[in-house]
């Protein structure tokens, strides 16, 4: 019987009392959280916490029984929050967590105090705010001499503070310096990412120094990672682990051992029915095409993924998606809608203040389309500083020639451009309002006889 079933087991005794089966739900989360169930884990707590966004009801608790599900709750919210980008989740999980923290205080029970503050500095993390973090992951290491699975957390978190400030000397140091700990944990969970930390690592110090050394040890430690997430069953983390594998393969020209890879991580996020996974896997994957000269398939499988990411809202990974499709395009020298891919690219990263990426996609439009861009395929020649002088001159060049060539048809033109209908209709309805004319009349169903 695994640990969740044995859990779940316990709550069906009637006998328990309410402060032992609030504990039981949160061991149980807990168990969930470990191998990234992360709705299960929510669902177990539904009896004191209905959704993300709400306080839980632990009114008729005990002070250590509440702060154990304000804890979870606060945890989980984090988690899924930032997973689905819920408006203010980190800062209603910070308020979660930190009035979990008080109640520990007030109760003097310092091991749940270090762990209120190391799930507490990855909200602050999420939210940029790296000194804070800091300062907690510091605070609750001091506060715990002895090895155990609590420290080797918060030593991970640590690392992920100093890897987002790009001191990697210093995150490769403290993950060096507490290997052993790592060896004598119990948990693959933790195992594996500690791996899969020290691999993102040693890949960024080697991107900066060109070591070798370090681009052997990142794939030796990448593949430790899914092993022990392969233990776990944590099929989030494996996932995510396979897709590195796949993209450093890729980086290094392996193009072979790159599909293997990304293909085992598509199979896992099919498996967790996550589009938007899949649909980054399928961005990678069209960039390992474009590398191999696969054009045609680079266009489809980055057409499939702008498709995914339009529905998603997330539009760094969108305008992502676009870059890369609008290198596939251009290789095939679909220059217009190749054009308009990286226009909106650099739009949405524009919009989300993403300076660097919005340079690089412009970069990438010069290099793949050259410094005249050719329009349709009338013969017509526009300037490369159209690009950004008058975006919405092309734009409207592209979107009519993409409608001429459907004849009308707004759904087959959207579809040409690797855009939703919905996008395309709106800049008609407000950018193109002249364009409505060449689109074919919508044509309205007769409704159905009963």
């Amino acid at each position: 019987m695994t640990l969740q079933a044995s859990l779940l087991h316990e709550l069906e005794n009637p006998n328990l009392s309410v402060d032992s089966r609030a504990e039981r739900c949160c061991q149980a989360a807990r168990a969930f959280e470990d191998k990234g169930e992360y709705e299960d884990a929510r669902q177990v707590l539904s009896h004191y916490w209905q959704r993300v966004g709400e306080r839980p009801n632990v009114t008729r608790l005990a002070p250590g029984a509440s702060g154990e599900v304000l804890l979870r709750a606060g945890v989980l919210t984090g988690i899924i929050g930032s997973k689905n980008q819920l408006t203010d989740a980190q800062e209603k999980a910070k308020d979660l967590i930190s009035e979990s923290l008080t109640v520990f205080e007030s109760c003097n029970y310092q091991k749940k105090v270090s762990e209120a503050q190391v799930e507490l500095a990855l909200c602050y993390w999420r939210t940029g705010e790296n000194d804070e973090a800091r300062d907690l992951l510091k605070t609750a290491l001091s506060q715990l001499p002895v090895d155990c699975e609590l420290k080797a957390k918060a030593v991970l978190r640590l690392a992920i503070v100093d890897l987002e400030e790009t001191d990697f000397d210093q995150a490769l140091d403290i993950l060096t310096d507490h290997d052993a700990l790592f060896q004598k944990i119990h948990s693959q969970t933790l195992k594996g990412s500690y791996y899969g930390m020290r691999a993102n690592v040693l890949e960024k110090l080697w991107e900066t120094e060109t070591r070798t050394e370090y681009l052997d040890r990142a794939l030796v430690d990448y593949a430790a990672a899914s092993y022990h997430f392969e233990q776990a069953e944590h099929r989030v983390y494996l996932a995510g682990v396979e897709n590195n594998l796949g993209h450093l393969y890729f980086t290094i020209s392996r193009c072979d051992d790159a599909h293997t890879h990304l293909d085992h991580a598509r199979r896992v996020l099919a498996s967790l029915k996550d589009s938007n996974g899949v649909a980054k896997v399928d961005e990678t994957r069209a960039c390992v095409f474009l590398k191999q000269g696969r054009f045609v398939e680079a266009e489809r499988v980055a057409s499939a993924a702008v498709r995914v990411q339009e529905q998603s809202g997330r539009h760094a990974l969108l305008a992502e998606a676009l870059t890369t499709y609008g290198r596939a395009l251009a290789r095939l020298e679909k220059y217009g809608t190749a054009l308009f891919a990286f226009r909106r690219a650099v739009e949405l990263y524009e919009q989300n203040s993403n300076s660097n990426q919005a340079a690089d996609a412009a970069l990438a439009a010069f290099r793949e389309i050259g410094e005249h861009l050719v329009v349709a395929e009338r013969g017509q020649f526009l300037s490369g500083r159209a690009l950004v002088e008058d975006k919405l001159t092309m734009e409207r060049e592209v979107i009519k020639l993409a409608l001429e060539q459907s004849e009308g048809h707004i759904t087959q033109a959207a579809r040409s451009l690797g855009m939703s209908w919905q996008a395309l209709s709106y800049a008609l309805s407000t950018r193109h309002k002249e364009l409505l004319t060449v689109r074919k009349p919508v044509r309205h169903r007769k409704p159905k006889r009963s």
